[in-house]
């Protein structure tokens, strides 16, 4: 599977942002959809976790009700809406699918390129 993030961009805190990640392939919804982040200096962090039918996500405690994922998979797409923006946000945010649920960003195969956010106090 290909995947393509798009929608980071520059925001001031406490605003909001919406990052898609479109898929190719017929099997979208086989596939877990993770969502992590990177800012620099730093190692790859969980953000969240969708399974294949959407029926279920997790989070990662630092975003947990100010962040949602949700995915389309009739448009083999799962997007990452993030409200309540903090400066530690900030961030390159990657789209990654996997066979199953897991936080650990090294058992993830494929991945999205990086959509910067930046959040500015």
């Amino acid at each position: 599977v290909q995947l393509q993030a798009s929608g980071g961009g520059l925001v001031q805190a406490g605003g909001s942002l919406r990052l898609s990640c479109a898929a190719s392939g017929r099997t979208f919804s086989r596939y877990v959809m993770g969502w992590f982040r990177q800012a620099p200096g730093n190692e790859r962090e969980f953000v969240g976790v969708i399974s294949g039918s959407g029926g279920s996500t997790y989070y990662a405690d630092s975003v947990k009700g100010r962040f949602t994922i949700a995915r389309d998979n009739a448009k083999n797409a799962v997007y990452l809406q993030m409200n309540s923006l903090k400066p530690e946000d900030t961030a390159a945010y990657y789209c990654a699918a996997h066979w199953s649920i897991t936080s650990d960003y090294r058992s993830y195969s494929y991945w999205g390129q990086g959509t910067l956010v930046t959040v500015s106090s």
